[in-house]
């Protein structure tokens, strides 16, 4: 049975500190923001999906060989903690991603260690967190993210993010956004490495209600979907000799037989 036929499951890793100090940000998300991330992606796909939330502060940070196992798509928000990652955790996600799990990398997501790593820059970028009103405009519309998504998404207040954003050059842009101060930012990016696929998208800093806004929940949900991989099985890229003559399925061959 092919993996596209089976409900995707999701772990929704959260960083889920600043809704334990600052009292705004728990007013906002009350069970914390994977909560309320994980509700919009069940909120869009339905049955279509089965999803679980973990946190830094579990243990392994709630990302053991069998929950990674376990998981077609992993999402991932954090920003106040991610030195406290620990390297052994990175390594093992890492690992998954190039065998063919998917990562939805999620606002400041962009200075985790996981997406540094898979990057291989800075991720540095300009900011402001002055309520700025930001227009997400659709640049690839014909992308499976942006559909069903309005043109554009208009969140009222939000942090700013500004280019020189330093990331490798995307394989797909797909959103675009603008802001009140003028700035311009690739807010919706992919990627891919090994077998995984990777979604960069950038609202959502804790101060502000954006994951309970409705177009950016159905934009998280559609980047789950499209970051499953369909291989059925998970491996890390393989380096093969080939004899001469032999190509695709030689005597020798041991690869994926696709």
């Amino acid at each position: 049975m092919s993996p596209l036929s089976q409900p995707v499951r999701v772990t929704v890793w959260g960083e889920n500190r600043h809704e334990q100090v600052e009292e705004h940000v728990a007013k906002i998300y009350p069970q914390g923001m994977h909560t309320t991330i994980a509700e919009g992606i069940v909120e869009n796909l339905g049955e279509g999906c089965q999803v679980r939330t973990v946190t830094l502060d579990d243990p392994e940070h709630g990302l053991t060989e069998e929950v990674l196992a376990e998981t077609d798509v992993l999402t991932w928000w954090g920003h106040m903690a991610h030195g406290e990652v620990a390297d052994e955790v990175v390594e093992r996600v890492h690992r998954h991603v190039l065998s063919g799990m998917g990562l939805v990398v999620l606002h400041s997501g962009h200075w985790s260690k996981i997406f540094m790593k898979l990057m291989g820059t800075t991720c540095t970028l300009r900011w402001r967190s002055e309520h700025d009103r930001e227009l997400i405009w659709t640049v690839n519309p014909t992308h499976p993210i942006a559909q069903g998504v309005p043109h554009p998404i208009i969140i009222d207040e939000d942090e700013m993010y500004g280019e020189f954003f330093d990331i490798p050059a995307p394989d797909e842009l797909v959103f675009l956004s603008t802001f009140s101060g003028g700035e311009v930012f690739r807010t919706g990016c992919t990627f891919r490495r090994g077998h995984g696929k990777i979604f960069y998208f950038r609202p959502g800093d804790q101060d502000y209600p954006t994951y309970h806004h409705r177009d950016v929940r159905k934009v998280i949900a559609n980047g789950v979907v499209w970051a499953r991989s369909d291989r059925a099985e998970r491996e890390l890229p393989e380096l093969l000799r080939y004899e001469t003559g032999e190509f695709f399925k030689g005597r020798t061959y041991t690869g994926p037989q696709r």
